[in-house]
C-alpha cells in the first residue's frame, strides 16, 4: 500500500509540476466552455500510473462543454462537467472520469494562464479502474492572460497589533464583536496568509451564489427554520474543533471534518473517526501542502481514488513534509461527491439548506478579510475596514457548515466550524450572515458521501 501511495504521489507531483508554484492558473467558466480534444493513452493502468512521459496516444475524443454542466461527446453521449474553482475541470462521460489542471507558466512574479490547454491529467473508469494519462486542447484558442504576483508586505514580517483597528470594528457595528488574540503577535503575516487559505487559494475570480428559481424555492420550502448538526435531538454529529496552526491546510481540515461528520450520521454515531489532514498535506499532490488546496479534489477525488486514513496513521505536523503515512493503515473512501447545486457556480442558500439537512455538514469557502481574524462572537459581516499595519491578501478559506438559524432580531445566519482552535470565536465556531452571499459563503459548497 505504501509503495502504491508513493507512486501516486510522485506521479502527480511530476505531472503537475507547475501547479505547485505560489500562484496557479486563473481560468473562468467562459475560458473553458467550448469544444475540446482529449488525447489519451492506453487504458490499462491503475492508480500508480506514471504520466511523467505521457506515451503513445491511443484514444482521441472530442467533447463539447456547455452551459451549465451539460456536455456531449462526438457520438452524442451526454455527460457532466464542472470547473474546480479556477484551476481546472472534471468531465464524466460514457463511464469514464477525466480530470486535469489548467495550464499556466510562471516567469518571475508574472503568471501566464493558458486556459485552452491542460497539464497532463488522469482518466479512469467510474469504477476507479483502467487508468490512463490524458491531456486536452481547446479547439478555439483563448487569449493568454497574465497577472502579477504582488504583495503589500514581506511574508516574514511579524504581525503587529493595531488595537485601534479592533476598536473601530466594534465602533461602527453591533452585529458581532472583535477582540485581540495575543497569540497573533507570535505569528508572521505569512503565517496569517496560510491560516486563511494559503497563496494557492488567493481570490482571483470570485464565483457568486446562483439565484434561486421558483422551482428551487418550492422544492426546498419544507426544510426546518433552523438546524444544527451539533444537536439533533440532543446528539452531536460533529467531530471536535481542531487547530491547523500556521499551515495553509484549512482545505484538508474542512475536508476531513466533512467526512468525519457524515460517517457519524451514516452510522448513527456508532463510528466516530478522526481522519488525518497530514496525510493530505504530506502525501497528496492534488493539493499544494501548506500553500493551500481545493476540497473538491481532496474530500472528493483523492478520497475516492486513494482514500484517507485515521489521525494516528499520520499525526498532524502542520508543515510540508515527505509522506509518513503508516503503510499498514486501512484506507477509507468516498462513494460520491458533488458541488451543491450540481456543479461549481450553481450553489445558493436554498440548495445549501436542503443538502445540509438531508445529508450532513457541507465544506464551504469563505473570503477572509482582515477584520475576520478578530472575530469573537455574533453574526459576522465584513465591515469594509482594513488593518493599516497588517495588510493581507484576500484568500479563500475552507470551513465546515454545520447549521443555520435566526437570532432574536430576525437576522439570519449560518453556523460554521473553523480550524483555528476552540479558543477562537465561539468555541471554534462562527456565525455569518445568511442569504446575501456574505464573503462568498454561498458560492461554493461541497457534499460528499463517504463509505462508512
Amino acid at each position: 500500500m505504501m509503495e502504491w501511495l508513493r507512486l501516486f504521489t510522485v506521479v502527480v507531483a511530476m505531472t503537475i509540476a507547475g501547479v505547485v508554484a505560489d500562484t496557479p492558473a486563473n481560468c473562468t467558466f467562459d475560458d473553458i466552455r467550448g469544444e475540446w480534444t482529449f488525447y489519451e493513452t492506453e487504458r490499462t493502468g491503475d492508480s500508480s500510473i506514471d504520466c511523467t512521459n505521457m506515451g503513445p496516444i491511443i484514444h482521441k475524443k472530442t467533447v463539447t462543454l456547455m452551459y451549465s454542466d451539460d456536455m456531449v461527446d462526438e457520438f452524442g453521449n451526454e455527460g457532466f462537467w464542472t470547473m474546480i474553482y479556477n484551476q481546472g475541470f472534471e468531465v464524466r462521460v460514457s463511464g469514464r472520469s477525466y480530470f486535469a489542471f489548467s495550464k499556466y507558466e510562471k516567469s518571475g512574479k508574472t503568471i501566464i494562464s493558458k486556459c485552452d490547454e491542460t497539464f497532463t491529467g488522469w482518466s479512469r473508469d467510474l469504477t476507479v479502474r483502467n487508468w490512463a494519462c490524458f491531456r486536452a486542447e481547446k479547439k478555439i484558442k483563448v487569449d493568454y492572460k497574465t497577472h502579477t504576483l504582488t504583495s503589500a508586505y514581506e511574508e516574514d514580517t511579524p504581525y503587529r497589533y493595531d488595537r485601534d483597528f479592533v476598536e473601530r470594528i466594534n465602533g461602527i457595528q453591533n452585529s458581532w464583536k472583535a477582540t485581540v488574540y495575543p497569540e497573533y503577535e507570535k505569528m508572521t503575516l505569512g503565517d496569517h496568509l496560510k491560516r486563511a487559505g494559503g497563496r494557492v487559494s488567493t481570490m482571483m475570480t470570485g464565483a457568486k451564489a446562483k439565484r434561486r428559481s421558483i422551482f428551487t424555492h418550492l422544492r426546498k420550502s419544507d426544510v426546518p427554520e433552523s438546524w444544527d448538526w451539533r444537536s439533533v435531538e440532543g446528539i452531536n454529529f460533529v467531530s471536535p474543533v481542531r487547530d491547523q496552526g500556521n499551515c495553509g491546510s484549512c482545505y484538508a481540515f474542512a475536508s476531513m471534518a466533512g467526512l468525519e461528520a457524515r460517517v457519524r450520521i451514516l452510522t448513527n454515531n456508532t463510528e466516530q473517526p478522526v481522519f488525518s489532514p497530514q496525510d493530505i498535506v504530506g502525501c497528496s499532490k492534488l493539493s499544494q501542502g501548506c500553500e493551500g488546496g481545493f476540497p473538491y479534489l481532496i474530500a472528493g477525488r483523492y478520497a475516492q481514488d486513494v482514500g484517507v486514513v485515521l489521525e494516528n496513521c499520520s499525526p498532524y505536523e502542520g508543515k510540508d513534509d515527505i509522506c509518513r503515512t503508516d503503510p499498514h493503515c486501512a484506507r477509507h473512501y468516498t462513494a460520491s461527491y458533488r458541488y451543491v447545486g450540481g456543479y461549481f457556480g450553481a450553489c445558493n442558500e436554498y440548495e445549501m439548506k436542503s443538502a445540509l439537512v438531508r445529508g450532513g455538514p457541507l465544506v464551504v469557502g469563505l473570503e477572509v478579510y482582515n477584520d475576520f481574524l478578530h472575530y469573537k462572537g455574533g453574526i459576522y459581516q465584513h465591515t469594509g475596514l482594513q488593518d493599516r499595519f497588517n495588510p493581507l491578501e484576500l484568500t479563500n478559506h475552507a470551513v465546515l457548515l454545520v447549521g443555520y438559524g435566526e437570532d432574536k432580531s430576525g437576522t439570519k445566519y449560518w453556523t460554521v466550524k473553523n480550524s483555528w482552535s476552540e479558543d477562537w470565536g465561539e468555541g471554534g465556531y462562527f456565525r455569518i450572515l445568511r442569504g446575501s452571499d456574505e464573503c462568498a459563503i454561498e458560492s461554493m459548497a461541497l457534499e460528499v458521501v463517504p463509505i462508512p
